[in-house]
């Protein structure tokens, strides 16, 4: 017998609450509704219904409910402020001055989490205005904010510009090098304004998506004024950052990148990639239809062998960046038998061609995952301050 997470259970609920629910019509309804929750636009449980009404849509529109999206977009950011914290207390120079206070590294923490829920309330109204035409055609998407009507185009691109502009405040006044920090963060701005297209470009969609999110590793990893790569003298932060390549005068480019900051955020990459991947197969078959891209249309039943090698492979990077950092058992036992283990039981038991199992596994399978890199980084940081 398969292993099933609670498929189709908001249908069965809706389903077991009206007894009327026999007719085709009946049926469908309640099937349009279940979709509705799977980030389909129209989630209005919970605390969403205590707003006001003409909030609601907006709250619809930035993927707050539930708050996985938040959670994605924040969880990078704080592993590199986390990981920061492990190369700042064992850099030689801590010897010299002390391990950094505590506090430093918990005000990075919530200045990255009011900075990630503006740019993740940015990046998913700026994601829906460009993908308006095609939301409208697919089933699950068709009742977001802007295809029904609740929310004008230019209403949209007011508040997604509004939003940035509140991310963009956080990264230049709470930032030790604010210039320096947006210059890590361009990247990262350019490529989420591109990713509603890279859905008409290309099958490698989630890699795209994997990208964006996991450069928040660099934008938290410069929170502390750490470079997580440099090309001196033309990139890094300011002459005050404690990591110098070039010395003064020296003409020559040097180019340095920090290990562990780069296997931790390939391994983000992959992990984005593994449940998006899964997100996407909800839409699969409209996918297909419209000629939308991702790799569920790409690998379509071939996809678990797909993930599979994923996962591996980001084991693979997380351990490379626990050796390279020089980090303790405890981060390798909670960091990377944690993802082994849900991630395996997410690619295990999802069942690909049912909207409701992707949808459950996609909201409830990243958080042990998340939850289990930033343990092992939180308890190597805490080992090491004090040792």
């Amino acid at each position: 017998m398969k292993q099933h997470a609670p498929v189709g259970a908001v249908t069965a609920e809706l389903r077991s609450r009206s007894p009327n629910v026999n007719t085709k019509s009946d049926q469908a309804d309640a099937a349009d509704t279940a979709l509705s929750q799977q980030y389909g636009g129209r989630h209005v449980g919970g605390w969403v219904s205590h707003l006001p009404a003409s909030w609601v849509p907006f709250v619809q529109l930035a993927r707050l409910s539930p708050p996985a999206a938040l959670a994605l977009i924040y969880f990078p950011h704080l592993f590199g402020a986390l990981l920061s914290a492990i190369t700042y207390n064992s850099d030689s120079k801590s010897a010299t001055h002390g391990p950094a206070p505590a506090f430093i590294f918990l005000r990075a923490s919530a200045v990255l989490l009011l900075g990630s829920f503006f740019f993740s309330n940015a990046a998913h109204a700026w994601n829906d205005l460009i993908d308006a035409p095609l939301d409208a055609q697919v089933a699950r998407t068709r009742k977001r904010p802007i295809p029904r009507g609740a929310i004008t185009p230019r209403a949209a691109f007011v508040f997604a510009a509004t939003q940035a502009v509140c991310a963009a405040g956080v990264l230049l006044f709470a930032f030790p090098d604010p210039v320096g920090a947006a210059c890590y963060a361009l990247p990262n701005v350019l490529a989420t304004a591109y990713y509603p297209w890279a859905k008409r470009h290309t099958n490698l969609v989630q890699l795209v998506l994997g990208f964006c999110l996991a450069w928040g590793i660099v934008v938290g990893f410069t929170t502390v004024g750490l470079e997580p790569f440099t090309w001196r003298p033309y990139f890094g932060l300011g002459a005050d950052a404690r990591r110098e390549v070039a010395g003064d005068g020296n003409p020559i480019p040097s180019l340095r990148v920090d290990v562990p900051a780069a296997c931790l955020l390939l391994a983000c990459v992959l992990w984005t990639t593994i449940y998006d991947t899964i997100y996407a197969h909800q839409d699969r078959k409209d996918d297909t239809k419209l000629g939308i891209r991702s790799m569920a249309v790409l690998y379509g039943d071939r996809t678990k062998p797909v993930l599979w090698l994923a996962l591996f492979c980001m084991l693979g990077l997380l351990a490379g960046c626990g050796a390279a950092a020089g980090m303790a058992w405890p981060y390798f036992g909670i960091s990377l038998a944690g993802c082994a283990l849900s991630l395996g039981a997410m690619i295990a038991s999802v069942e690909l061609a049912d909207a409701a199992s992707c949808w459950w596994w996609f909201r409830y399978g990243f958080w042990l995952a998340g939850s289990s890199i930033a343990g092992g980084l939180a308890v190597d940081s805490v080992e090491i301050r004090v040792k």
